[in-house]
């Protein structure tokens, strides 16, 4: 029961009361329709990526997934005497199609522990020359055409490493893939005031200004033609992974064409 004590509202006070009520309720209505269209777009975004989710495991995953039932399938027939070069050929294709498939999928995954906000990096101090090379060691291919200059005075930097590792590997596969097959990719560091710069250079065809934050866009690929592998992952899991351990993923052009990837890292503290 609603008691009220006190005088009777006079006509300026009742219609200053009426004013606010209505201002109070139009801010109310307001806040509803804010979050009503931050669901939606949230609901359109979430739609978007598994429209895109859908159309990149129809076509991406099954590419290596066919070469590697195509080749096993050769290997099992009876019928067929395969010479030992064919055999080896035979063997390499399903070796690089596991290995696509190895890296997509944990792209696909990771890309889910960034949207999830489950990703919890292990930070330490690490020193890139001991990290970088090891990237090359796991690239399925392509790993001759890289020169890798990281020297060994560096100061260290505060990073996961396993982390890192794959965000360079991503950077590096993609510049690989967009270099003419007769240029090398550079992997180089250096020291830059409170910051140590880790930069991928290649000689591609480089990308203009306004598209360069698309390339960073889950399932999106510039340029997509038909030997295009990958779902358009691996620059945006390579930039979540590199902010979530507080640094920086920029691009810049390289002197005479081409893009340079630069992983700006933060150095650990000696």
């Amino acid at each position: 029961q609603l008691v009220l004590v006190g005088p009777a509202l006079d006509p300026g006070d009742l219609a200053l009361l009426e004013a606010f009520t209505a201002q109070l309720s139009l801010a109310l209505e307001s806040r509803q329709l804010r979050a009503e269209a931050a669901l939606a777009t949230g609901l359109a975004e979430a739609n978007r990526l598994r429209t895109a989710l859908l159309a990149a495991v129809s076509h991406d995953l099954r590419t290596p997934l066919a070469s590697i039932k195509a080749s096993v399938t050769s290997l099992l027939q009876r019928d067929v005497e395969w010479p030992p070069d064919a055999q080896r050929d035979l063997l390499e294709t399903i070796d690089k199609g596991a290995d696509r498939l190895n890296v997509l999928i944990n792209n696909l995954l990771d890309m889910s522990r960034l949207q999830t906000g489950t990703l919890e990096p292990v930070l330490r101090a690490v020193g890139l020359d001991e990290v970088v090379p090891q990237v090359l060691t796991e690239l399925p291919e392509g790993a001759d055409r890289v020169i890798l200059d990281v020297p060994e005075s560096l100061p260290r930097v505060y990073v996961d490493a396993s982390l890192l590792e794959r965000a360079v590997a991503n950077v590096v596969e993609n510049a690989l893939q967009w270099s003419p097959p007769d240029q090398k990719v550079r992997i180089e560091a250096g020291s830059f005031g409170s910051t140590v710069d880790l930069r991928i250079v290649d000689n591609g065809p480089g990308v203009p200004p306004e598209q360069r934050e698309t390339m960073f866009m889950p399932f999106q690929r510039l340029g997509d033609s038909a030997n295009t592998s990958g779902v358009g992952l691996g620059l945006a899991v390579a930039r979540g992974f590199v902010e979530a351990m507080g640094g920086q993923l920029m691009v810049e052009d390289t002197p005479g064409g081409g893009l340079t990837m630069v992983l700006r890292l933060p150095p650990a503290e000696e």
